[in-house]
């Protein structure tokens, strides 16, 4: 079953959150709390949203994306930020039926783009993607800018 992510999911979610930086060899890099997930998701102009999977009254896994706006397509995108699904419930269907909730989404507003990134050594999500008829973007260079350099940046006045 997949639902839209209540405020009481937020503790669950942060949990997983963890889970993934952890497989994706980041957990030192999570800093986001429990107040700052409901505030982003549940607030007065949630700036993301999430969705749960669940089987047999369980949290199999989540989804949170946020939309985007495409200057080419004139229209929305969203914009997957995180898709897990807990190890032992991989497989049964849960990572499928939340990225086709998104696309049921985007297909109901009206949205021409649903965009993720994976690590380029994570073959079985690869597999996955490429299965569905994702296409890689090889052609354009992610790039990322935190810490110090967006302080020094962002501070600069002239």
């Amino acid at each position: 079953m997949i639902r839209p992510a209540t405020p009481s999911d937020v503790p669950e979610i942060l949990s997983m959150i963890h889970e993934l930086a952890a497989y994706e060899k980041a957990a030192h890099e999570v800093r986001v709390t429990e107040e700052q997930l409901r505030a982003t998701l549940f607030g007065d102009r949630p700036a993301a949203f999430a969705h749960m999977a669940e089987h047999d009254g369980e949290v199999a896994g989540f989804m949170l994306w946020f939309l985007t706006f495409s200057t080419w397509r004139g229209t929305h995108g969203i914009y997957l930020e995180d898709l897990y699904v807990r190890p032992r419930h991989r497989g049964g269907g849960h990572g499928f039926a939340l990225i086709t909730e998104l696309a049921r989404i985007c297909a109901e507003r009206g949205y021409q783009r649903l965009e993720w990134s994976v690590l380029d050594w994570n073959e079985p999500s690869i597999a996955f993607y490429e299965k569905l008829g994702a296409v890689r973007q090889d052609e354009w260079l992610k790039y990322r800018l935190t810490d110090e350099p967006l302080r020094r940046l962002g501070s600069r006045r002239d």
